[in-house]
């Protein structure tokens, strides 16, 4: 208790010296500013096709004013070279305060960026081995080219994002970055040459943490790295050293040394996440792989064991934060478990020996072939049917994983459970839980078509926060925005029987819209999006195009049939600029006839623009159907729903999002028109049909 209590006064006293400087530059939240700093971690592309690093201020102010502050802020540049670890940096950017959690003070934005200083010292020399290995590696053939930069130094830069989201799915993420994987990696490789070479066990340990400390500047020592760095290094060492029972008490005094010296970690998943897959490697890897024993060959089960280990550890916290839980995980990590090694300390080496270019490219191309293997894996086990299972994040979901994850830990561990009655319950809920699991594979898998009435020409998917409409008309089908999420899109599309998309409507490139493309990438037809904005809409539409789609923009005044159903774009205006590429620019299409009731889909438009459509004249009567911009937030135009006057409006948001959408605003446009609201959030997928000329609605869940 002593101990428990003096971290958490030292961690007070952290957080409550820094929060002055973090509170001065909060204020300069909204504003345009010029920013110096100094690099403080290494880069990464976001899904915005920005590059990503944290730096560390010494003044921010007014563009040609900078005054000095000292506070962490996380700023987004286009990809540009020389933002290494050390460098000093100036940066004119749009700035938005962060949530009080965060390690960041403020987010820039930067419209303008330069480098004032090299890094210089051994991290200028770490730069450029890394930039060295990362030209030599993308010279090889993909897909093992991108990825082994990520294996070898953790830069995933080159990792493509198709390639990113197969790690994700296939548990295999952790091996993309500096994680605890890799810096054990580096631990067991440096201490099993040490002990090849003779040396004693306190002489392996030494030169096993030199590899480690060595490791982590070449990779660069930002918080995240260190932390994995020290987590790995502890449960490494208690096992090498023969006394996994001293781990947990090293771990627990490592992990309290990290929070005081940055209590931010304190927020972040990665570090919950390090701590406890050191832990389940220290004390529950031994218990499962000696319950594994009884069933298959000891090193086999010590194989199984570590993954599954930390998997069932990390599970329930995977499940606070993120929408789905793999299920291929621990196959994935097994078949990658033989060449994660050899890719990492070959690529190591590759790296070091840059200075020797004929031996680095040798062991370059070595270290491809287990990196394509990983790739390859990654994009095999994240294509298996139900690779993933959808988890709603919060405390409920982390509560039932660990409910799941503590059953099969007690039925595995066998004889080391000496509880009486407690294995036979930890079977029986497995046993529940498998069939449950059965139970919604089918209706979501083989069964899902017959569950799903078959009149609809109108479907609102539930994919989230997002919108996601598919329209239907003598088998011809168009897609209205994607989602955020691909297996949402998937799961919507594969249920309602859609193999291909003859037209899909990119309102615009905001995430909501957009993130969900892979879904159907290689099976539309055409596609007609919204003016273009950023490098990554760009790159959106690329991926199209390679899957066979014709691109074309969106401009008012086009037209199309879908089947006896015709289509035609009423905004934007052509060549208009009005307003920036985004949700005042959505692409706004109206659908209809034959079986299709009459639609329209405003996408993310705002009550301006829906002003400037309604006195466009393009309006043509009402409808029978208005999908409400912007997920129902409360900028609307009553006017243009009154001369609408639709039967129903759909609501296309995620349940108890943080915008509040719908907001009480919007939903009185339905009452105050006498329509029906169809909500997403709260009724999940939405289907709707014509009958006899009135609108027919199914809902996956009653209204409430």
């Amino acid at each position: 208790m002593i101990v428990v209590l003096a971290v958490g006064a030292s961690v007070a006293f952290t957080v409550m010296t820094e929060s002055v400087h973090r509170d001065v530059a909060r204020e300069w939240d909204g504003r345009v500013v010029e920013a110096v700093g100094e690099v403080a971690s290494s880069a990464s592309v976001g899904r915005d096709g920005r590059l990503w690093v944290d730096v560390q201020l010494r003044g921010i102010g007014p563009p040609g004013q900078v005054r000095a502050v000292s506070a962490p802020v996380r700023v987004g540049i286009d990809p540009v070279d020389g933002f290494d670890l050390g460098a000093v940096v100036r940066v004119t950017a749009e700035s938005a305060v962060t949530d009080a959690g965060e390690r960041a003070a403020l987010v820039l934005f930067a419209s303008a960026a330069s480098v004032e200083r090299e890094a210089s010292g051994v991290f200028a020399a770490a730069a450029g081995l890394r930039h060295a290995f990362i030209e030599r590696s993308t010279r090889l053939p993909e897909p093992g080219a991108g990825l082994l930069p990520g294996l070898a130094v953790g830069d995933t830069r080159a990792v493509a994002a198709e390639l990113d989201d197969a790690m994700r799915t296939s548990g295999l993420s952790h091996l993309t970055a500096v994680s605890g994987a890799n810096c054990a990696i580096v631990v067991g490789a440096v201490f099993w040459l040490a002990s090849l070479c003779g040396a004693g066990r306190g002489l392996r340990i030494v030169l096993a943490a030199l590899g480690l400390a060595g490791f982590v500047v070449l990779v660069t020592p930002e918080p995240s790295v260190i932390r994995a760095g020290v987590m790995a290094g502890v449960a490494m060492t208690s096992i090498l050293i023969g006394r996994p029972s001293a781990g947990a008490g090293m771990l627990a005094l490592s992990a309290a040394g990290i929070l005081i010296a940055d209590p931010w970690l304190a927020s972040t998943p990665g570090f919950a996440l390090s701590v406890v897959a050191s832990g389940a490697l220290i004390l529950l890897a031994p218990v499962l792989s000696r319950g594994l024993a009884r069933w298959m060959p000891q090193p086999l089960a010590l194989a199984i064991g570590v993954p599954l280990a930390a998997q069932l550890a990390c599970g329930p916290i995977i499940a606070l934060f993120a929408e789905q839980q793999s299920l291929v995980g621990l196959a994935a990590n097994l078949l990658a478990a033989p060449a994660a090694p050899v890719a990492t300390v070959i690529g190591l080496l590759a790296c070091l020996c840059a200075p020797v270019p004929l031996l680095a490219d040798l062991l370059a191309a070595s270290a491809w072939l287990p990196a394509s293997w990983i790739a390859a894996t990654a994009d095999a086990t994240s294509r298996l049917p139900f690779a993933v299972v959808a988890v709603p994040p919060g405390v409920f979901s982390a509560a039932a994983v660990a409910a799941l994850s503590a059953c099969v830990g007690v039925v595995i561990a066998g004889e080391s459970v000496r509880v009486r009655g407690v294995r036979t319950a930890a079977s029986l809920v497995l046993a529940a839980g498998a069939a449950l699991a059965c139970a919604h594979a089918l209706l979501s898998g083989p069964l899902a078509r017959m569950t799903t009435p078959t009149a609809w020409s109108i479907a609102a998917c539930d994919v989230g926060q997002g919108d996601a409409v598919l329209v239907r008309s003598q088998e011809q089908v168009a897609l209205i925005d994607t989602g955020p999420d691909p297996d949402s899109l998937a799961a919507c599309v594969r249920a309602l029987g859609i193999d291909r998309v003859d037209l899909l409507v990119l309102t615009h490139f905001d995430i909501d819209h957009v993130g969900g493309v892979e879904a159907v990438q290689g099976m539309v037809g055409t596609v007609v999006h919204g003016p273009l904005g950023e490098p990554a809409d760009r790159r959106t539409l690329d991926r199209l195009r390679s899957g066979g789609a014709a691109v074309v923009q969106g401009v008012a005044g086009m037209r199309g049939d879908l089947g006896a159903a015709d289509w035609q774009v009423l905004w934007p205006e052509r060549e208009s600029r009005a307003y920036p590429p985004g949700n005042d620019m959505s692409v706004v299409v109206e659908i209809g006839g034959a079986e299709v009731p009459r639609s329209l889909f405003l996408g993310d438009l705002s009550a301006q623009p829906q002003g400037m459509l309604l006195h466009s004249g393009r309006l043509r009567g009402e409808y029978d159907l208005v999908k409400v911009a912007h997920h129902g937030s409360a900028d609307q135009d009553p006017a243009l729903y009154e001369q609408a006057d639709a039967a129903a409006l759909i609501f296309s948001a995620g349940l108890g999002n943080d915008y509040g959408h719908p907001r009480a605003e919007a939903l009185a446009l339905a009452s105050a028109n006498g329509a029906r609201a169809l909500r997403t959030d709260l009724e999940g997928r939405v289907l709707v049909g014509l009958d006899d000329g009135a609108l027919e609605v199914w809902t996956e869940r009653p209204p409430p």
